[in-house]
């Protein structure tokens, strides 16, 4: 029988190799994902919780800077600014969103189809709208509006009519959905022809073979083929309404009495803080707004993705 020398060690059982082995890999992997935490984390996490903190302090004109637990989020649900400017964007979601993405789905089954002449040159006239930055586009939209200097007022001159003024106040919340649908009817043709893309052509093959007309295609198999993109232009429709910003933050230098500082709630938080000074009360109706907001794309998710 061989002894071993008595310095010689023992290998490590197995159960700790193993151990070891996915320590190692652990390390491995946070080494290639710990560049995105740190970086989701202070962009991401760190203005989320700074927003939070701040949302609990409120700015008095003696003591200074005070915490008032949630007090500030009480007046917010109580504002009744607020809730005029959440009402509004949910009448812009109620009405602009299905409009644009019917548009869209309208365009991406007509480019689908391979019945349309010149399927690349309208795929990209379509969706070039949503390569023109969304002030640009704004700038360029309030000019064609105006009464005075602008297509609008262009028209007037030299038909003699009178059109209606785009940048009413009963006509700028509409012209604002008009924007909108112009720059981003593209952006979600591009996914629901994307989606289309990816369905096995045998599906159609088959229905050709039973007989199916073009609508019957459509609404058995290329419909539910793509309800899942469906679902997901629904959530960032959603999400973007709730974020209005850019265009009614534009068009307010051309029509001041049609769009108020808190038009939105995203024009009201940014007129709290910048021209109000109330920090901390923005910050509340921010965090406020996006829980709403977070609520709902989440339930549309829900509905979207049950099935039937």
């Amino acid at each position: 029988m061989t002894l071993l020398p008595t310095s010689a060690k023992a290998p490590p059982p197995p159960r700790l190799r193993a151990r070891s082995r996915l320590r190692k890999q652990a390390l491995v992997g946070w080494g290639f994902a710990g560049p995105f935490v740190a970086v989701f984390g202070l962009v991401f996490l760190a203005p989320i919780g700074y927003a939070l903190y701040l949302s609990l302090f409120r700015d008095r004109l003696v003591g200074g800077n005070s915490f008032v637990g949630m007090d500030n989020y009480r007046q917010a649900l109580a504002d009744p600014q607020f809730w005029e400017g959440l009402a509004r964007v949910g009448l812009f979601l109620a009405v602009q969103v299905p409009i644009m993405l019917g548009i869209a789905l309208l365009v991406a089954l007509a480019i689908d189809s391979g019945r349309l002449y010149g399927t690349s040159f309208f795929r990209i006239s379509i969706f070039l709208p949503y390569a023109v930055p969304a002030v640009v586009a704004s700038l360029m939209w309030g000019f064609i509006y105006g009464t005075r200097f602008g297509l609008v007022g262009n028209v007037n001159d030299a038909f003699g009519v009178t059109l209606p003024d785009p940048l009413s106040p009963s006509l700028v919340l509409a012209s604002i959905g008009n924007i909108v649908t112009w720059e981003f009817v593209g952006y979600n043709m591009l996914i629901f022809y994307s989606a289309l893309k990816v369905v096995p052509r045998s599906l159609y093959e088959a229905a050709a073979i039973d007989g199916a007309g073009e609508w019957r295609v459509v609404t058995a198999i290329k419909l539910p083929a793509i309800r899942s993109a469906l679902v997901i232009a629904t959530i960032f429709s959603v999400i973007g309404s709730f974020q209005l910003f850019n265009e009614p933050s534009i068009l307010q230098k051309l029509a001041p009495n049609a769009i108020t500082s808190d038009f939105t709630p995203n024009l009201y938080t940014y007129s709290l803080s910048f021209s109000g000074q109330q920090h901390n009360y923005a910050a509340t109706v921010a965090i406020v707004m996006g829980v709403i907001t977070a609520i709902i794309a989440y339930t549309v998710q829900l509905r979207g993705m049950r099935k039937a």
